[in-house]
């Protein structure tokens, strides 16, 4: 009796398991469904650069997902962090781009976001881009020009 009980016991340990293993593929399928966009990188260093450098840089996109994603909107953190982004739905499978500007005029360290609003699972995500903007080196002082001695001929 013993015997069987243990059996009948396993039996019911076993079946439980492949159905809580069911239960987790069932819910990740769930989770998969809709746009999932997935960055290359999601901070982008500009490094140290001169005032009034090339204020542009890429941030790139794949939407994993299997429903179009739209971009419904992207905000910098403050006016001299400009983002630009495609308005059109994003295919599951393509890629796309996200276009960033910074004010390079400011000296000084920078490290400043954009957040997006998407329908993609998360609906928002933030960017970061981050930096310092040097002084431009001083131009050297001239060097004389040589006058002509109108003596000399």
């Amino acid at each position: 009796m013993k015997k069987l009980f243990t059996l009948f016991m396993a039996l019911g340990l076993a079946t439980g398991f492949l159905f809580a293993q069911e239960a987790k593929k069932a819910a990740q399928t769930v989770e998969e469904e809709g746009p999932v966009m997935v960055f290359e990188k999601e901070t982008v260093d500009y490094g140290v650069i001169e005032k009034n450098s090339d204020p542009y840089r890429v941030f790139t996109f794949k939407n994993e997902g299997n429903q179009p994603l739209i971009i419904k909107s992207a905000r910098g953190s403050c006016g001299c962090t400009v983002p630009t982004y495609p308005t059109e739905p994003i295919a599951p499978g393509e890629s796309a781009e996200i276009k960033v500007r910074y004010d390079t005029k400011r000296i000084g360290k920078f490290r400043k976001t954009v957040t997006l609003t998407t329908n993609g699972q998360p609906a928002t995500k933030v960017l970061t881009i981050s930096g310092e903007v040097k002084k431009p080196a001083p131009e050297p002082e001239g060097v004389p020009v040589k006058k002509e001695n109108p003596f000399n001929q």
